[in-house]
């Protein structure tokens, strides 16, 4: 299995756009989730053929405008940096379509991909229709931005999410998987983390582990990098005097996320 941490590429890619992070079934032992994050610099127009895939556009930073040639959304985008907290806009296109996006101003957007035979009709998905949700606890607290869940039936796979994490807080935890398809008592979806801290100096930990330990990988994860999540359990630490920040993308065979946890760490939640 190739390392599950992923660093930025930083190269150019068409017609000035730079990418940052690409994630598919050639890179990596995902089969249902693909990824891309590209900066764009002010009129710079980024042009993708989707083919069987579905994407969500995320928003991270700046303004853009979106067109698929019938469909057109103008200076969409709410935030200068993730940190402001703010949930963003962001475009779910269907398959087989062809879509630009322009910069209004320097900007940012992730690019998240999951396999697609049913055209959907393109939808704006606005930040000002996303309330954020804060779920936990003591020390595993977090902010939610349900971007695309599995209640939302604009997607044939997808399910995006941005989760912000205070110093000294765990999250995505108790240790929690979904990599069973056995349905109602798990679903088997992929996941990617891409991962970004404030300050920008600081790290948080992941461990991805599986019941056997057949899989069993622990890492430092700094600003900017990137997990993958073929399978098993997936917490992360966030160290005090830093705030983290990563969006999620799920795929898998069913559109539901269904997880079970750690039954060690279980008691956690129950105490």
């Amino acid at each position: 299995m190739d390392s599950l941490l992923r660093k930025k590429l930083n190269r150019n890619n068409i017609d000035g756009a730079i990418l940052l992070h690409e994630i598919n079934s050639e890179n990596s032992d995902l089969k249902y989730v693909s990824f891309k994050l590209i900066d764009l610099q002010i009129g710079i127009t980024y042009r993708e053929e989707l083919n069987w895939q579905e994407c969500c556009i995320v928003v991270m930073t700046g303004k853009i405008t979106f067109t698929d040639g019938e469909v057109t959304h103008e200076s969409i985008g709410t935030r200068n940096a993730v940190f402001e907290k703010k949930p963003t806009d962001s475009v779910y296109v269907s398959n087989n379509r062809i879509f630009k996006v322009k910069a209004e101003t320097n900007a940012r957007i992730a690019l998240c991909y999951s396999p697609s035979s049913k055209q959907l009709p393109t939808k704006l998905i606005k930040g000002a229709d996303i309330k954020p949700e804060h779920r936990g606890k003591g020390n595993n607290q977090r902010l939610v931005h349900n971007i695309l869940p599995d209640d939302n039936p604009s997607a044939n796979s997808l399910l995006v999410v941005e989760v912000f994490t205070e110093g000294g807080n765990w999250s995505s935890y108790p240790p929690h998987k979904h990599d069973k398809d056995n349905l109602p008592e798990e679903s088997m979806l992929e996941e990617t983390y891409y991962h970004e801290q404030d300050p920008k100096q600081g790290f948080v930990f992941q461990r991805v582990y599986t019941d056997d330990r057949s899989l069993d990988e622990t890492m430092t994860v700094e600003n900017g990098d990137m997990v993958i999540v073929p399978k098993g359990y997936h917490p992360v630490g966030v160290p005090a005097g830093y705030t983290s920040y990563y969006l999620n993308v799920m795929a898998g065979p069913k559109r539901v996320w269904k997880f079970n946890n750690d039954p060690d760490h279980e008691w956690i939640i129950n105490s």
